[in-house]
């Protein structure tokens, strides 16, 4: 620990860097450019949880159902056998996320990963997968950005989980609309029909664990779901480095940008 802080301390004085959210100078020897105040910030997600898509309940009284569910899982609104994700997606997270999406900061995909295998390793037997796929991007979007962000985080989580990578098994066919903020309503038509398995590609019986930066309604999973079950997929296991949830202060709520 004391070499540890020598580093850190060394570190600070010889590169002094702002972190990349907030712009105070960076007092640790880190792998990502975020101070500790900022990471600090992150909200994880803890239970209370609905059992399908993860929904934080904000009263224990949901949760105390033999299987708790939310309102759209009760409706059985989603494909997906099970969605989980980090943190809550606040104006802290929302701009690491951007680092990674739009600057490449490459570091933090392992970061995230890293935190994404702490959430299957809470729920092991759930969480049982065969083979790990990111979220695709609309080849249009690939070719302007040069890479796909859930692959960035994707294939660090393969790694860690020792699981193989399916990059190849989805892709999506429709791009999405250009404005940045959809309705509920235009996320949803915005992503029906919009994935689909590559031609002669297998994954008969295959627990698929899919992979995305952010959950916002929960459209983008089930469609990419919809996709691999019809494909043969045996289950679909979504997880998300964040999710939007309703109910938090201003202060805490980040604009919602929906362009995977």
């Amino acid at each position: 620990m004391i070499i540890r802080n020598a580093v850190d301390a060394v570190a600070a004085v010889l590169f002094p860097a702002p972190c990349r959210i907030c712009g105070q100078t960076l007092l640790t020897a880190s792998r990502i450019p975020i101070c500790a105040d900022c990471l600090a910030s992150f909200q994880p997600i803890v239970d209370p949880l609905c059992d399908c898509c993860g929904r934080p309940f904000i009263s224990q009284v949901a949760a105390d159902a033999i299987r708790p569910l939310c309102r759209l899982c009760r409706l059985d609104s989603f494909s997906f056998t099970r969605a989980r994700s980090y943190a809550v997606y606040n104006d802290a997270l929302h701009s690491a996320i951007l680092l990674l999406k739009y600057e490449e900061v490459t570091r933090l995909g392992d970061w995230f990963a890293a935190k994404l295998a702490e959430v299957v390793a809470r729920d092991p037997a759930h969480f049982q997968a065969d083979v790990v796929v990111p979220v695709p991007l609309h080849p249009d979007r690939f070719r302007e950005r040069g890479y796909n962000q859930a692959d960035l985080i994707a294939c660090p989580l393969a790694r860690r989980l020792r699981l193989k990578m399916g990059s190849y098994l989805l892709m999506r066919t429709k791009p999405r609309p250009a404005r940045l903020v959809l309705s509920r309503k235009e996320h949803w038509d915005s992503v029906r029909g919009a994935y689909a398995t590559r031609e002669g590609v297998r994954v008969d019986n295959l627990r698929v664990l899919l992979i995305d930066d952010v959950l916002t309604t929960g459209a983008t999973l089930d469609s990419c779901s919809r996709a691999l079950k019809k494909a043969g997929a045996k289950a679909v296991l979504g997880l998300t480095v964040a999710r939007v949830v309703t109910g938090l202060p201003p202060a805490n709520a980040a604009p919602v940008r929906l362009d995977g």
